[in-house]
C-alpha cells in the first residue's frame, strides 16, 4: 500500500480526536481552516492545474453561501438539499462567467474575473430585500443531516466539514491522476501544443472553470453552515486576493499546498492580530518573502528539505569504492 493514503488516514483519525483534547475555540479555528482549505483547493484547480490566475473566485464562494443560506431559511433545513442548491447556483454562475472570461488570456482573464466578481458583489450589496444588503444574511438555523440528527453545536459542524474535506481531497487526488487532469496540466504547460495535437483547449478551460467555481460554492455553503451568517464583505475582491495568497504560500499545483496555505494564513492572522493592529502588514511581508525566496511555497520548502535529507543519507550509507589489487604475472617479474 502506498504511503500517501496511510498518512492521509492517520491525519484524518487525528483530526477526529481533536475535539476531545482542545477547547471549542480551537475547534472553530480548525473548522475555519478546513473551509478556507476547500476554497483554496478550488482555486488551485484554475491556478495550479490549468494555469489561469483568477481574482474573482469570491463570487462563487458568495453564490454558494447566499444560495445555501436562502434555501435554509425559505425552503428546507436538510443540509444536503441546501448545499445542493448552493452548488447549483455556483455552477450556473461559473458557467456564465467562464464563457465570458476563458476567451481571454493572462492579464485580461484576471481582470475579467475581477470585473465579474465585483458585479456580483454590487448585486449582493444592493439587493436588500433578498440578501439583506450591507447587513448581511442572518437567521440561518442549524441544519438537519439525517432525520432528527441536527448540527446543533460547533463540534458536529466540525465533523461534517471534516468528512466533506476528506472526501473532496480523495476525489481530487484521483482526479489529478486522471486523463482530464493531465489535459489541464498540458494546457498550463503549453496550450498551443495541446491545440496542435487536437485538443479543444477552450472547452477544457471551461470545464476547469466549472469544477473550480462549483467547489468554491461548496466552500461558501460550508461557511454559512459553520457561521450562520454571510455578508457582502465576504464576497469582495479582497477575499479572492486572500485565497490566492493561500494557494501561492502553500504551494501552487499541489494537493495539500492550498490547505497548508490556508492553515498558515489563519493561524498567523489569529496570533498576530491579538498583538498588533498591523497584522495585515505582517501577512503581506510574509507573502513577499515567500514569493522571493520560496516561490514553490511551504510544500516546496518541505520537498527540498526532504531531498537534502535523502541525499545525505545516501552519501552516508554509500559503500566505499574498493580498488582491485592488480594481480602480478610472470611478465611483471
Amino acid at each position: 500500500m502506498k504511503k500517501g493514503p496511510i498518512k492521509g488516514t492517520l491525519l484524518f483519525l487525528l483530526m477526529v480526536l481533536v475535539p476531545f483534547f482542545l477547547s471549542i475555540y480551537y475547534v472553530n479555528i480548525l473548522s475555519e481552516i478546513l473551509i478556507l482549505g476547500v476554497f483554496a483547493v478550488s482555486l488551485n484547480i484554475l491556478v495550479g492545474q490549468t494555469g489561469m490566475v483568477s481574482l474573482g473566485h469570491a463570487a462563487f464562494f458568495g453564490a454558494g453561501a447566499y444560495a445555501t443560506g436562502l434555501a435554509a431559511i425559505k425552503f428546507s433545513t436538510n443540509i444536503f438539499v441546501t448545499l445542493g442548491i448552493g452548488l447549483l447556483f455556483a455552477f450556473l454562475l461559473a458557467l456564465i462567467i467562464g464563457l465570458l472570461s476563458t476567451k481571454a488570456h493572462g492579464f485580461y482573464f484576471l481582470m475579467l474575473t475581477l470585473a465579474c466578481s465585483q458585479i456580483f458583489y454590487s448585486l449582493v450589496y444592493q439587493w436588500t430585500t433578498v440578501t439583506g444588503g450591507s447587513n448581511g444574511l442572518s437567521g440561518i438555523a442549524p441544519l438537519d443531516v439525517f432525520g432528527d440528527i441536527r448540527l446543533s453545536n460547533q463540534v458536529f459542524v466540525y465533523y461534517f466539514i471534516l468528512v466533506v474535506m476528506a472526501i473532496l481531497l480523495f476525489l481530487l487526488s484521483r482526479f489529478l491522476h486522471s486523463p482530464l487532469g493531465s489535459v489541464f496540466i498540458g494546457i498550463k504547460e503549453n496550450e498551443e501544443r495541446m491545440k496542435s495535437i487536437g485538443y479543444n483547449t477552450a472547452l477544457y478551460k471551461n470545464i476547469s472553470f466549472l469544477i473550480s467555481g462549483t467547489m468554491g460554492g461548496l466552500a461558501g455553503g460550508l461557511y454559512v453552515i459553520f457561521n450562520g451568517f454571510i455578508s457582502p464583505t465576504d464576497v469582495y475582491w479582497t477575499a479572492s486576493g486572500s485565497v490566492l495568497i493561500m494557494v501561492l504560500i502553500g504551494g501552487v499545483g499541489t494537493l495539500w499546498g492550498p490547505v497548508i496555505g490556508a492553515a498558515f494564513i489563519v493561524i498567523l492572522e489569529t496570533i498576530v492580530s491579538s498583538y498588533t493592529e498591523n497584522w495585515m502588514m505582517i501577512i503581506g511581508t510574509a507573502f513577499i518573502l515567500f514569493v522571493i525566496f520560496a516561490p514553490n511555497g511551504i510544500v516546496g520548502i518541505f520537498n527540498r528539505a526532504k531531498r537534502i535529507v535523502v541525499k545525505q543519507q545516501k552519501i552516508e550509507h554509500k559503500e566505499p569504492n574498493i580498488i582491485p589489487i592488480k594481480q602480478q604475472t610472470k611478465m611483471d617479474g
